[in-house]
């Protein structure tokens, strides 16, 4: 049953996810009276904010998990047909300012990731929005060499941004996270430690996954090569 109430157990949402799985957009678009476009380019959050109304998720943009009341991020993962990752996965923001104390096991990144619910989507562009289908999601926890993964990545990052080296980090820094400007549009600036100390502005950072770390988690769920 769909329903725009959070759900009260990981046994709900667990249900609520199973209830969407081998629908349409479409099909579950018109149950939510969602208008579907015709393609992405002006509404590139569209199926998370969809699949986020089909199953109750209240945290909208906030600093905190999907589902703050059960512990559990909620997030999309477009496929090809080879069943593998076709874009990179958005955390949250990163931190610019006030980094002193900042730790891994204190970041936003890891407090997101702790436990995910991941919802597959055909995401081959020539499949018509419209008629692309949900797959069977699938929770999993930031642990063990997962999680050793992406701390590696996430010091490494935070390290260059405590050094006033924001601007020297590249889409290819990092092995399993990396690095990108977030934001509406190159107008958008923010407060950040220049390499002589001094406050400089630049634009927003978001940390994302790479294609490579959630394709290690597709095959520990499915035990696929």
């Amino acid at each position: 049953m769909l329903a725009s109430e959070s759900p009260s157990s990981i046994d709900e949402l667990k249900a609520r996810a199973q209830s969407i799985a081998g629908l349409s957009f479409q099909e579950l678009a018109i149950q939510l009276n969602v208008a579907i476009p015709k393609n992405f380019k002006r509404q590139k959050g569209w199926t998370g904010q969809l699949i986020e109304k089909a199953l109750g998720a209240s945290a909208g943009s906030k600093p905190q998990q999907d589902f703050p009341d059960l512990g559990v991020e909620l997030k999309t993962l477009p496929l090809s047909y080879s069943l593998s990752p076709l874009e990179t996965t958005y955390v949250c923001y990163a931190p610019l300012m006030h980094l002193s104390g900042l730790t891994w096991e204190r970041s936003n990144v890891r407090n997101k990731l702790q436990q995910v619910l991941w919802v597959p989507i055909e995401g081959e562009r020539e499949i018509p929005v419209a008629e692309r289908l949900i797959g069977s999601a699938f929770f999993w926890r930031l642990e063990g060499a997962f999680d050793d993964m992406l701390r590696q990545d996430w010091e490494e990052l935070m390290d260059l941004i405590t050094l006033g080296k924001v601007e020297t980090i590249t889409a290819r820094t990092g092995e399993y996270m990396q690095l990108r400007p977030k934001a509406a549009d190159g107008s958008v600036v923010t407060d950040a430690v220049g390499e002589d100390g001094s406050i400089i502005k630049t634009r927003p950072r978001g940390f994302y996954l790479r294609k490579n770390f959630t394709q290690k988690i597709l095959q520990s769920a499915f035990q696929v090569a």
